[in-house]
């Protein structure tokens, strides 16, 4: 037997149409079903040749995407180090509503793509944390803001009620004079 995995292949595969009675045979109404008492070419391939074949493989877009998108991820935790202040609530918004959108659809999809979901899942936390860090941090703001806005209208009454009161002066004195 040749060490080529595609010659392997082909002589397993050709083994088990050939026998009638093999792996594969006729039961019912169910159509073909593969039986396990015979090792079949899935069970003889190495871990690397299963990774290699899958539906979810390494040949398809399917492992791709997911190790892709870890870069997503793993800005949004290089984020937390940046001041709230800088964040930007729509993006982070954004990221949060994939995260769950995304997570959802990968465990109904044929074939089901559970590292598309578990890079969603995170992708989603990492949001949800940084519009957490955000309302946090308007919600700070918007207390000492408040009284900020308040002691500023304060003061920008005083300054309108001095200026008012010298106008009605100069308005005065300027009656007087030309009578």
């Amino acid at each position: 037997m040749s060490s080529r995995v595609g010659f392997r292949f082909l002589n397993n595969s050709r083994f088990a149409f050939r026998n009638a009675s093999g792996p594969f045979r006729r039961q019912g109404a169910q159509g073909r079903r593969f039986q396990s008492s015979d090792a079949g070419p899935a069970e003889q391939q190495s871990t690397f040749q299963r990774l290699w074949n899958s539906p979810v493989g390494v040949k398809t877009v399917h492992f791709w995407a997911p190790v892709m998108k870890w870069a997503l991820v793993i800005a949004g935790v290089s984020d937390f180090a940046r001041p709230a202040e800088k964040l930007s609530l729509t993006q982070n918004a954004a990221l949060m509503a994939t995260g769950a959108i995304w997570t959802r659809w990968c465990l109904i999809i044929k074939p089901r793509n559970v590292l598309l979901a578990a890079v969603n899942f995170f992708l989603g936390c990492v949001g949800v944390v940084q519009v957490s860090r955000i309302f946090m941090w308007r919600r700070s703001q918007e207390g000492s803001s408040v009284e900020a806005a308040k002691d500023l209208e304060h003061e920008a009454a005083d300054a309108a009620k001095a200026v008012a009161s010298k106008a009605k002066g100069v308005i005065k004195s300027a009656g007087e004079k030309s009578t």
